[in-house]
């Protein structure tokens, strides 16, 4: 892990030089959650690129793991199963919602709309849709495809886990599963590449720190 020499607030950002085992990320995430809780450490957003893999959040149904050809990992966060892997923007966000004055819902709408504001970056318009979680972004005719997915777990008041953003991963990877649970024929999966975006994990984390206080103000 290499920490940033990004100012905002007291949040510490990191990020993964190489591409990072799940269950290490978990087992950081829980720690510095816990240090956060009783003021040993400040809080953190970590930039990660996950070797091929699939979490189940609490919601996940093992109907939707049709042909998994990477480990499967329960998650405690909430959601169904998903995707990560490399080409796609892991944002681990451990944050202290009780000082910062936010309830549950309130902090899922911050997380989507720090993505929205992020992607608007790229020329991108994601937007929110009732019912979804996630980011989708609307092309011909009424399909429709998540750009972005969102899980969280919160502790105490302590958040960790988070987002996920679409840069350039294997899109095929993504049809093992039942993606977030997606089933409708009109409902896929995207990424910036295919959107014609040649943007860098890199340029994502420049647009990711540059919308953040707006959307997480300094306590």
């Amino acid at each position: 892990m290499i920490k940033l020499d990004c100012s905002i607030g007291n949040i510490e950002w990191w990020e993964s030089s190489a591409v990072s085992d799940y269950e290490s990320c978990v087992k950081f995430m829980e720690k510095r959650a816990i240090d956060i809780r009783n003021g040993d450490a400040n809080e953190c957003v970590w930039l990660v690129e996950h070797t091929p893999l699939y979490t189940g959040g609490t919601s996940a149904t093992d109907s939707d793991l049709l042909k998994p050809k990477f480990p499967v990992y329960k998650s405690g966060r909430g959601g169904q199963y998903t995707y990560h892997g490399t080409g796609q923007r892991t944002a681990y966000v451990m944050l202290d919602l009780k000082k910062r004055g936010f309830g549950i819902r309130e902090y899922v709408n911050a997380l989507e709309q720090w993505i929205i504001d992020s992607l608007a970056t790229f020329n991108i318009k994601g937007e929110r849709r009732c019912g979804r979680v996630g980011i989708w972004v609307v092309g011909q005719g009424d399909k429709e495809d998540k750009i972005s997915a969102i899980g969280v777990r919160v502790k105490k008041w302590v958040s960790y886990h988070g987002i996920a953003i679409n840069v350039s991963p294997d899109i095929e990877h993504f049809f093992d599963i039942v993606p977030c649970g997606i089933t409708e024929s009109n409902l896929s999966v995207t990424s910036l590449e295919k959107l014609g975006q040649m943007a860098t994990l890199s340029d994502i984390d420049i647009a990711l720190m540059q919308t953040f206080e707006k959307n997480f103000p300094s306590h």
